[in-house]
């Protein structure tokens, strides 16, 4: 019998390559306050590349439209009366929004609204960002008890 030429494999021969993790980019989420707050995240702000203390926006909404689903931020360099500013809310960022989130018939005193932000092209050259609420969770929002507890409830 005549001896064939073999290959031998080596144990490094058997290990697989490490398999390319996909590093999926994490929704940008938001918040909006009892107080008719949009609050930021600082993820979120970072995630925009926002420069929180120069950030202006023109806010507005899809016209005929009956029910308020999206808000849409549009940064300008204006200082007019027309534009928002960021304002620093304890470690985040917030526009204050209540008049017209209730003009609108936003229930944000009583609901747990969030938002989701997707960036869009606005014309040339600027980016708008898109913010769809959602209800964050079908529980009703309780107020936090304030000032000092009544002194018949026992310390726990």
């Amino acid at each position: 019998m005549k001896n064939k030429p073999l290959h031998f494999f080596s144990p490094s021969d058997n290990e697989l390559p490490a398999p390319e993790k996909v590093v999926k980019a994490e929704p940008l989420k938001g918040s909006v306050s009892s107080a008719g707050k949009l609050v930021f995240p600082l993820k979120t702000i970072e995630g925009l590349g926002l420069n929180p203390s120069e950030a202006r926006f023109k806010i507005g909404t899809p016209q005929g439209k009956r029910k308020l689903k999206s808000l849409y931020l549009i940064p300008t360099s204006d200082d007019t009366e027309n534009t928002f500013e960021l304002s620093k809310v304890g470690r985040t960022y917030g526009i204050p929004l209540s008049g017209i989130l209730q003009k609108q018939g936003v229930d944000y005193s009583t609901n747990k609204l969030g938002f989701s932000v997707k960036p869009f092209d606005y014309e040339e050259g600027t980016t708008g960002y898109e913010l769809r609420l959602e209800e964050v969770s079908d529980e009703p929002r309780v107020p936090k008890p304030r000032g000092r507890r009544p002194k018949n409830q026992a310390a726990s």
